[in-house]
């Protein structure tokens, strides 16, 4: 028997290239829409795990792993999974000024205490899992970079007990793609500046994380400056959802958090330590799309002088703790075009008296429903509650 495969006719190949272009153009622009961000054009995205050309592979063999460089030669031969894809790495052009790819095809295991670490113009793709075993303490993560420049991860699945998953310090222009973390304890992702506090992380693209099972935060940054994230999710997490501390010029597509902080104080979405804070100012630079939040501490938190911040749509739901919190902010809105609150602790306008009080706060386009609504104590000026339909729910304003 006779297979005939037929495909449809391409148009020239000027044509295609063209095509491309302006596909890719287009999905930065989409990516960086409002965040004063850009970012070179990605990677196809929606191609599958280890497709297209790379510079190094790592694979298995029964326990064995196998890192090749572009030539094909073989640069590291053993059952060391992470010692592997260190090899990968390093088996790639030093002194690169341009990305090189390194695929690591099948599942490994590593210890808590130890770290893969990228240099600068790298991109690392791990078709499999990383399993974490162990303990330890520090900044040690599957996925470590440091004082580098243009870091990708377009895949990545962590399982086990990391300390973090994907630790990134003073870094700038970094992509991370689908993230996947089903945990027994640790933080997700981290991407912050306290190494040198003087220079800004920038230029920060995370298009989708999902953290199961941590026992902090599903992803933390602190000292960012243009951050795009796409969705967040977060379930049965110890702390926050997504928490951006001292981060401006940020566009946050969805927050999806399901028992985030249960027990606690921290949020399914979290701003803190000056987040939104341009200078002395809070220009609205901080854009949320959704933020969804059921059970868990808190839905929304905004605490020590941060702001600056509109979420378009909010929907919380039977939160431990306030359903929303704000706390000596200024300049957000809570919601910028729709939302529903219901049950849960009460939504509160507070203070500390460390710091000033809360200002340009607006509450709007809200329908809230068995809890209440407060505003305590009565210290800030310009807070305004508008369209704010309310069931079973008291309202007690300055």
């Amino acid at each position: 028997m006779t297979t005939l495969t037929t495909t449809a006719p391409r148009p020239p190949k000027g044509r295609r290239r063209r095509f491309a272009r302006i596909v890719a153009a287009l999905a930065v622009l989409a990516a960086g829409a409002g965040a004063g961000v850009v970012l070179g054009p990605p990677p196809a995205s929606a191609a599958a795990c280890g497709e297209g050309t790379f510079q190094s592979q790592v694979t298995v063999s029964g326990s064995t792993w196998t890192a090749r460089n572009s030539a094909g030669s073989s640069v590291y031969t053993g059952t060391d999974f992470r010692a592997a894809v260190q090899a990968g790495i390093g088996s790639l052009t030093a002194g690169r000024t341009s990305i090189q790819r390194v695929v690591v095809r099948g599942n490994g295991t590593m210890s808590a205490g130890s770290r893969i670490s990228l240099p600068s113009y790298t991109s690392l793709s791990v078709c499999g899992t990383i399993n974490v075993t162990g303990s330890g303490s520090g900044d040690y993560a599957p996925i470590y970079s440091r004082g580098t420049t243009n870091i990708e991860v377009p895949y990545l699945n962590v399982t086990g007990t990391p300390i973090y998953g994907i630790f990134l310090r003073n870094v700038t222009n970094v992509w991370l793609g689908q993230i996947d973390m089903r945990l027994g304890a640790g933080l997700g992702v981290r991407i912050d500046n306290r190494g040198d506090t003087s220079q800004w992380t920038r230029n920060v693209r995370v298009d989708t994380v999902y953290v199961q099972g941590a026992s902090s935060h599903a992803m933390e940054t602190y000292g960012v400056d243009g951050l795009t994230v796409g969705t967040v999710t977060a379930r049965n997490v110890g702390e926050s959802g997504l928490l951006l501390n001292q981060t401006i010029n940020a566009t946050v597509g969805t927050v999806d958090a399901d028992n985030a902080g249960a027990g606690t104080g921290y949020a399914a979405f979290r701003m803190a330590n000056r987040n939104g804070r341009v200078g002395s100012a809070y220009p609205n630079n901080i854009r949320v799309g959704t933020v969804k939040a059921r059970g868990g501490g808190r839905g929304i938190f905004c605490v020590s002088e941060s702001g600056g911040a509109t979420i378009d749509r909010v929907d919380i739901a039977n939160t431990g703790n306030n359903s929303v919190l704000v706390e000596n902010c200024y300049n957000v809105v809570i919601a910028g075009v729709s939302g529903t609150i219901s049950g849960g602790g009460e939504v509160r306008i507070a203070a500390r008296t460390e710091f000033a009080p809360s200002s340009g706060i607006r509450f709007q386009n809200l329908t809230v429903s068995n809890t209440d609504i407060r505003w305590s104590p009565c210290t800030g000026s310009n807070n305004t509650i508008s369209n704010v339909t309310r069931t079973n729910s008291t309202l007690t304003w300055c």
